[in-house]
């Protein structure tokens, strides 16, 4: 499993934390939380896929 992998697998459970609180701030809080491991996910994608087109051999002409 990546890092991605896990940041997205933690946004999941805040979503279902901040589904299942009856407290507004503590949903609230939950979102926000979601939003920021989203966030890092996204960006971490971003991340590998620039290292993999780095690596990836120039073409022979």
């Amino acid at each position: 499993m990546n890092e991605s992998s896990l940041y997205r697998a933690r946004a999941e459970q805040c979503r279902a934390e901040a589904d299942a609180a009856t407290l507004e701030n503590v949903r609230e809080r939950c979102l926000r939380a979601e939003s920021a491991w989203l966030a890092m996910a996204e960006r971490g994608e971003r991340t590998d896929a620039m290292r993999l087109s780095r690596e990836k051999p120039a073409p022979v002409e």
